[in-house]
């Protein structure tokens, strides 16, 4: 059994053989500024509640806690493959993607306002999941996770991506150096900065800029959860929301998908 709550989105949902979901907050074990399902291995968290947690969201697929294979986020665009021989919990290279064409195992990425994005190629049997924070974004990370699942089979014409709660541009004020490096790239791309509501200050469209991105490369579906995390206190947690509290520890939620055995 699981209580872990999680959101699907059409665009997965209606592919056969695949199991995913953006985890929300809701369902696990963690208290205080973790409460409750956080799934971050790297936080100040009790390890034996992450651990709990993460198993009651990988038993949301009818997967073992082990089937899980994370990565060490760092806000860039490399990409691991999850071959035969996978990696133990916590043992995750240093990227923001991952790919596999392995039946069993579920890609999971945690996220407190980043973009989850999750990729599959139901006939070729290939699936990936990526972190798509904006430096990771504008770096490429997105395309390069296309690029790795076209390594493994996958075809561009095939693929479902699904970007799941993120936070909103109502909610993401930005300054002149994220807008400068954004447009540095595409002067084009400012179509997603809306008016700030101060001087020298933008609401940048997270969401919006990586389904553009995606929108590129020609992919069968590019679907937007429309779901904001700051603004959302109850079911996710949120990076700036702690930062406009000034600080504290934060959880993490997972978002995942999976071919299962």
């Amino acid at each position: 059994m699981s209580d872990a709550e999680y959101l699907t989105t059409p665009a997965l949902a209606r592919l056969t053989g695949l199991a995913h979901g953006f985890f929300t907050r809701r369902g696990g074990v963690s208290d205080g500024p973790w409460a409750a399902l956080n799934c971050s291995l790297s936080g100040q968290d009790d390890i034996g509640r992450v651990r709990e947690n993460r198993r009651r969201a990988m038993a949301a697929f009818g997967l073992d806690r082990p089937a899980l294979h994370g990565l060490t986020q760092v806000h860039g665009p490399a990409v691991a493959v999850v071959d035969a021989a996978g990696w133990a919990e916590g043992q995750g290279p240093r990227a923001d993607a991952l790919v596999t064409r392995r039946a069993g195992i579920a890609l999971g990425i945690v996220t407190a306002d980043c973009a989850p994005v999750l990729f599959a190629d139901a006939e070729a049997g290939v699936i990936g999941a990526a972190h798509a924070g904006w430096r990771g974004a504008v770096a490429g990370v997105l395309e390069a996770t296309v690029a790795a699942m076209a390594a493994l089979g996958a075809a561009p014409g095939r693929i479902h991506a699904a970007i799941g709660p993120c936070i909103g541009q109502a909610s993401y004020e930005v300054g002149p150096d994220l807008r400068e490096e954004v447009l540095a790239r595409d002067a084009t791309d400012a179509r997603h900065f809306g008016p700030g509501r101060r001087e020298e200050r933008w609401q940048f469209d997270l969401a919006g800029y990586c389904a553009a991105r995606l929108a590129r490369l020609g992919l069968a579906v590019v679907e937007t959860a429309d779901t904001d995390t700051l603004a959302n206190e109850e079911r996710f947690f949120s990076h700036r929301r702690r930062t406009l509290a000034r600080g504290g520890p934060i959880g993490h939620q997972l978002s995942a998908i999976a071919i299962p055995a």
